[in-house]
């Protein structure tokens, strides 16, 4: 390397970055070559550590977080670039080598980026391929919406990057966010494909870059093709270099990659024996060694440092959305480049002898920072300790949003109401209040806002566009029961119909307070059934430890009129078995208002320490919250919530009915089906001694209190009592149980277990149909007169006078 006397600033800040790209090549291949305690698990499956994915992207990654990236931006790192992010990190001082020797064991450097169980400042948590790529769209999204409401204060504007694999673009949610950034004018994005152009089975298809660039000009993004390193333009303005041009801009990509595993020699007889000429071309190619013609044919842009910064910084002039399609070679500078069967590749110990050779490292000298590196270590640390990434402080602790003492439900007591109307309701007396409460809560939906009851709340506080729009049948003075006015001061963000961008969009509201240092309260509407649409991206955003309220409604086969199509089944279990997602599903509106209280302060809470030993539910970390609702009006009741009932309600269940010391039988219940249980409870109670009528709002919290207390017991903790043991305590052995809700009965059907009681589950196991209410919940089995049948199973001393001879559908 020159001396500084003799170099510009810039190529020496180049050269710098080159070393620096070589030591964290080796950090990331070492690391995962030393994790050989995952090499063979118990089945004896290899296990590969993303040796060649990560490598593909080491230029782009080095360029971004030591050159370009500033404290305020973000980046989804690709799933199988975390190597490469780690070591990274690691030279930056913000990760550490005992983490590192442990990648991939327990506590360990993670496989996959994650912002929860990494300690090296993840942005944003990958490994369900996709899903950290539109992420950083909505990001985006959520940082237009902070900054338009003026709390960004001195923050400045960061950009949401992304690092793509070629083959990851085949997931579907890509480029459904695509569509919904475009509607709303995104901004500060970049997102790079590593064009690798190598899935994890095959090669990708000839030409799949023109469909990229065509599919994201459509969407108003500039395409940014890099495809060629310097060292292969300059041979291009070689006599004979536009035939060599012409060749590799024709080469399939399956040849291209055999020849990059293959090497030079390959290289020499491929093209001499297809374009070889005996003159210009061939005099191009043996001008160079095996060594040399390799390292040109491999100059790829993606590869190459100085047009790698000369293209971000082109772009870095703009808030444009960006695509560069940089292309690479998976596994660069590893003997395993290019070669089809790369993906879980591992490089064996002659391998990693021969690249631990190349790179001048020492035995025993692994993890030293720059080992091996030519320049001094003391101006490659002041190199690093002037990264401008490296700047970038821990986030401030948002502040709480203080939630009032008690939610409005105005003279609901009597009438006949549902949930999915109450929370409406709840919402539009909200939405009349000038607080700092009411102007933090943002919600949004999959188009399917008044069919939720957002519309009352939207009426009040609007749409959220960073450009006003008014609505036009109001301006051509056609009556219309909701105000569609869109201005940067709305409130609700309009998703098109893609449940996966309504659970990505609420990750990046649920994570504002971290990414913009900006508490936001979301809260997300859609149907109930349709969760399972967006399944996965729902467990991304709780992984993420993303929070909000996921309001699903209606719920079940009470959506009578509609069918099996719009009637949703195994919810329920998804509510409970989420982690990350505390689930409820009240009857009442007076429950879901003090639910719903909660829940405000829940998504808040970010503590530690042991469980509350009353509940045995970590309450104090916090989390995301899910209510099933019901379109299913109820009378509701005249009574006041105490705090007794109040705290019940939120632990997951309380006494409808408390049963007497000798009951026979208990009903318990969730939901729309309350009227149903009452009634059955009325029914029996001529008959059967003390019955119990047990109304349950939260069979997800009620399960983890009492799995939890359970391990306790088990730890020592022999009075470890949880709130469902609590309530059951004083059931006598021989009472029997009658579970009932409009879900999948398993949903309750654990309670006989908590006491030893006998219990009998009712609920629905298969798609509904078209009906009334009482007619599909005859035919279901979750009718008073079923519950009566199956009390009168568990208990049949005597018969029941009220039980009329089973008939209808349902038999």
């Amino acid at each position: 390397m020159s001396s500084p006397s003799t170099t510009s600033p810039a190529s020496d800040r180049l050269a710098l970055l080159a070393e620096l790209e070589k030591k964290i090549l080796w950090l990331a291949a070492w690391t995962i070559h030393n994790a050989n305690h995952l090499r063979d698990n118990a089945e004896g499956i290899k296990v590969g550590g993303h040796q060649a994915s990560s490598a593909s992207l080491a230029t782009i990654m080095t360029a971004l977080y030591l050159d370009v990236l500033r404290p305020q931006d973000r980046v989804a790192v690709k799933p199988h670039a975390s190597p490469i992010f780690h070591a990274i990190q690691y030279l930056l001082g913000r990760q550490t080598r005992e983490k590192l020797e442990n990648f991939r064991g327990y506590k360990g450097a993670q496989s996959y980026p994650s912002r929860t169980k990494d300690i090296d400042g993840v942005d944003f948590s990958t490994g369900s391929v996709g899903l950290g790529v539109a992420q950083t769209l909505f990001s985006s999204l959520v940082q237009d919406y902070v900054r338009a409401k003026g709390w960004s204060g001195e923050h400045p504007e960061g950009r949401m990057i992304a690092l793509v694999g070629d083959a990851e673009m085949d997931e579907g949610n890509i480029f459904e966010a695509l569509l919904e950034g475009w509607k709303h004018g995104l901004r500060n994005t970049w997102w790079i494909v590593d064009y690798n152009r190598q899935s994890l089975d095959a090669v990708v298809r000839e030409g799949l870059w023109q469909r990229f660039e065509a599919i994201f000009q459509n969407f108003g993004w500039d395409v940014v093709v890099l495809k060629y390193g310097v060292l292969l333009e300059a041979a291009f303005q070689e006599p004979g270099g536009e035939r060599l041009r012409d060749w590799i801009d024709n080469c399939p990509n399956q040849l291209y990659s055999a020849l990059c595993f293959q090497g030079g020699a390959a290289w020499r007889k491929r093209l001499l024996d297809e374009i070889g000429d005996q003159g210009e071309v061939t005099k191009l190619v043996e001008a160079r060694s095996d060594e040399e013609l390799a390292k040109l044919m491999t100059n790829l842009a993606g590869h190459d440092l100085p047009t790698l910064l000369d293209a971000f910084a082109k772009a870095g002039q703009h808030d444009r959305p960006t695509c560069f399609i940089a292309y690479t070679i998976k596994g660069f500078g590893l003997p395993l480049a290019g070669h089809k069967d790369n993906h879980a590749g591992l490089m064996n110990p002659t391998q990693m002898d021969a690249f631990r050779t190349a790179m001048n490292v020492r035995p025993g000298h692994e993890w030293e920072n720059f080992e091996g590196l030519s320049a001094k270590p003391d101006r490659l640390q002041a190199f690093l300790d002037a990264v401008p990434f490296n700047k970038r402080e821990k986030a401030a602790v948002s502040p709480h949003i203080d939630v009032p003492a008690v939610l409005p439900t105005p003279g609901v007591a009597g009438k006949e109401l549902s949930t999915q109307a109450g929370f409406g309701q709840i919402l539009n007396e909200i939405s009349r209040e000038d607080s700092d409460f009411a102007n933090r809560i943002v919600t949004t939906s999959p188009d399917v806002t008044v069919s939720t009851n957002l519309g009352p709340w939207v009426n009040r506080r609007g749409l959220f566009a960073l450009e006003s729009m008014a609505d036009t049948f109001k301006s051509e003075r056609i009556p219309s029961t909701f105000n569609w006015e869109f201005s940067p001061s709305g409130q609700h963000l309009e998703l098109g119909i893609a449940e996966m961008n309504l659970f990505l969009m609420l990750s990046a509201l649920g994570l504002s307070h971290s990414i913009n240092g900006e508490r936001l309260l979301p809260i997300g509407t859609l149907y109930d059934p349709f969760i399972y649409r967006g399944a996965d991206a729902l467990n991304y955003a709780c992984y993420q430890d993303a929070r909000f309220i996921l309001v699903a409604t209606p719920s079940g086969i009470t959506l009578a009129p509609e069918g099996g199509a719009h009637q949703s089944i195994g919810t329920p279990l998804i509510g409970m078995a989420q982690d990350g997602l505390a689930a409820f599903e009240p009857a009442f509106v007076d429950e879901l208002a003090t639910i719903l209280r909660f829940g405000f302060d829940y998504i808040q809470r970010n503590g530690e320490g042991d469980p509350d030993e009353r509940t045995w539910l970590r309450d104090q970390t916090g989390g995301s919250i899910y209510l099933r609702l019901s379109t299913r009006p109820l009378e509701q009741p005249a009574r006041t919530i105490d705090d007794e009932l109040s705290r019940a309600i939120v632990d997951g269940a309380y006494w409808l009915r408390k049963p007497g010391p000798n009951a026979e039988v208990v009903i318990a219940y969730t939901g729309a089906v309350a009227p149903e249980a009452i009634e059955a409870t009325g029914l029996l109670a001529e008959d059967r001694r003390d019955i119990g009528l047990l109304a349950i709002t939260s069979a997800d919290r009620l399960n983890a209190g009492w799995t939890a207390a359970g391990r306790a017991r088990e730890r020592g903790l022999v009075h470890a009592q949880s709130h469902v043991e609590r309530l059951f305590a004083d059931l006598p052995h021989h009472c029997s149980l009658v579970t009932v809700l409009d879900g999948h009965p398993a949903t309750l059907g654990w309670l006989g277990s908590v006491g030893g009681h006998r219990t009998r589950s009712l609920g629905v196991e298969h798609f509904g149909q078209t009906g009334t209410i009482a007619d599909l919940y005859r035919h279901h089995g979750i009718d008073a007169q079923a519950i009566v049948r199956a009390a009168l199973a568990l208990a049949p001393e005597r018969p029941v006078r009220y039980l009329r001879e089973a008939s209808g559908p349902g038999v």
